[in-house]
């Protein structure tokens, strides 16, 4: 046997055989050829792509009207969340979550519905993130904006078990 094998590959169990590393290298060739195709700018599959767990916070002109539906579901009211989010984000009360839940409220979004983290850290820095949230019946409408966070996300996911939208300790809507 050679001795330049690392004993890694070559174990009293299993001898090392050239076969075995030319079969797991045509694999890994084979599987490179599955990664996506790179598209240049202006080919007809160009088209950027959204993570499905994430919507862009600015809305464009091919969305809905940024008018709360009171009838509709969490996600008929996703655009309406994500335009307040991205409005307010880009105001001087970006850091403020205050700020979000007093929109959220004055587009007609439930007060009593809302959570929002505090927007300082515990040793009195400004949070690197602040989260808030509407409950919609078995939803959460939940925004994430901060300097960690970069551009503002918003998503729609279930209400958690303990019945609110955010993990963790809320701060008091007590304004």
């Amino acid at each position: 046997m050679p001795r330049d094998i690392p004993p890694r590959i070559r174990t009293k169990d299993r001898p090392w055989r050239p076969m075995t590393a030319l079969a797991a290298l045509l694999v890994v060739a084979a599987l490179a050829g599955c990664a996506p195709e790179a598209h240049t700018a202006g080919s007809p599959d160009s088209s950027p792509t959204v993570a499905p767990s994430q919507t862009p916070a600015e809305p464009t002109a091919t969305d809905p009207p940024a008018t709360m539906l009171p009838q509709g579901t969490a996600a008929d009211n996703l655009p309406v969340f994500a335009g307040i989010t991205a409005s307010v984000w880009a105001s001087e009360g970006r850091a403020s979550g205050r700020a979000y839940v007093d929109a959220l409220a004055a587009a007609g979004f439930d007060k009593a519905s809302m959570e929002v983290t505090d927007d300082l850290s515990t040793v009195g820095n400004a949070a690197e993130s602040i989260q808030f949230s509407v409950r919609w019946g078995d939803e959460c409408l939940i925004g994430q904006v901060g300097a960690a966070t970069g551009d503002p996300v918003t998503v729609v996911e279930p209400v958690l078990v303990e019945g609110t939208c955010l993990v963790g300790e809320t701060r008091p809507l007590d304004w």
